[in-house]
């Protein structure tokens, strides 16, 4: 139902429907039930979610609401700049399951005319919690804030922020801690699984995200739990450093780690992938940040990969790149080394 909600997806009668994941994923629990709640088309891509047949089906099945993992849209946007098929039949892209990079969504806007709509949520979410449309009257930079933020939260969804310390951080768009969710379509315990107890905090679900929440409702992810980087007593948040990074016109993909350090007992490793015919180098990369975030937060460490490794969902598969790195597998470049 939050789906069909016009202030969520506006999924009608009218839509052609196509969900690019897998069918164990979360999302296709969401818009296919969706879709058939409110009697419009479902296309399903099997198991092509390759650019190149993903935009014929697009094109040839005229389909108007789509969802998938940013990964996916990169190489479909990689393929329409190429090949300029027909996408505009597609009136809403619905995009989450990691952090959705700004140029990703203005590209698309701006070459091919496909609106991208940020979503937020997880498998214990079922999975939709968030979707980020800007309010009425929003425009310019103001209007791109809170597109790039996970979005308002859906209605009979409640969420907190919880501070290190156990209290509740007030909604001031800048105090961050865990978010923690509760509403009808939420989990509220894992099946036989009493370990899974931990996920849960007095009726709460533990999102294991790093947030703040703005006056308006809007939900801001500063990272994963797992993932944020501590270097040196601050918080380095790896999302924001990938999607600067992503923003660079040489790169094609980045995923950012931490890497063990003796004196700052973490620093960022940035392992990049760049477009084919292009170059960049440690220095380009760094000057780029530096204009865009905190000094503390540029990346010494680049390690250029030929592919970001993907789970089986196309998420970014940060544990492989840590293997990785453990052994030794990722030929690091030091930004001390170009000077």
């Amino acid at each position: 139902m939050a789906v069909c909600l016009a202030d969520e997806m506006g999924l009608c009668h009218a839509d052609r429907v196509l969900p690019v994941v897998p069918m164990f994923h979360a999302n296709a629990w969401g818009m296919p039930y969706a879709a058939m709640l409110a009697g419009a088309d479902l296309v399903l891509p099997g198991p092509h979610l390759q650019a190149q047949p993903l935009a014929r089906m697009i094109e040839s099945e005229r389909v108007t609401l789509a969802g998938a993992v940013p990964t996916i849209w990169l190489d479909l946007l990689r393929y329409a700049d190429e090949h300029r098929p027909d996408l505009s039949s597609l009136r809403r892209v619905a995009c989450g399951g990691s952090a959705v990079p700004r140029s990703l969504m203005q590209a698309f806007q701006e070459r091919h005319g496909v609106e991208i709509a940020q979503a937020w949520g997880m498998t214990e979410t079922s999975p939709l919690a968030s979707v980020a449309h800007p309010p009425a009257g929003a425009a310019g930079e103001e209007l791109w804030g809170y597109r790039s933020s996970a979005g308002r939260l859906l209605p009979l969804v409640e969420a907190r922020v919880v501070a290190g310390d156990g209290s509740l951080a007030p909604w001031d768009g800048e105090t961050t801690g865990e978010l923690e969710v509760r509403g009808p379509w939420i989990a509220r315990d894992y099946y036989e699984d009493p370990a899974g107890a931990a996920k849960f905090h007095d009726g709460w679900l533990r999102t294991g995200d790093v947030a703040a929440i703005d006056p308006e409702g809007y939900v801001r992810i500063a990272d994963r739990a797992k993932d944020v980087i501590k270097s040196g007593g601050e918080w380095i948040s790896s999302v924001e450093l990938e999607l600067h990074l992503m923003a660079h016109p040489a790169v094609a993909e980045a995923a950012v780690i931490a890497l063990p350090s003796e004196r700052w007992s973490e620093r960022p490793l940035a392992c990049v992938v760049l477009d084919e015919g292009a170059s960049a180098t440690p220095e380009e990369l760094r000057t780029f940040l530096a204009a865009r975030v905190a000094r503390f937060s540029l990346p010494d460490e680049f390690a250029f990969i030929a592919e970001v490794p993907k789970t089986s969902v196309g998420k970014f598969d940060k544990k492989a790149l840590r293997r990785a790195l453990a052994d030794g597998d990722l030929a690091i470049e030091r930004y001390e080394t170009v000077h």
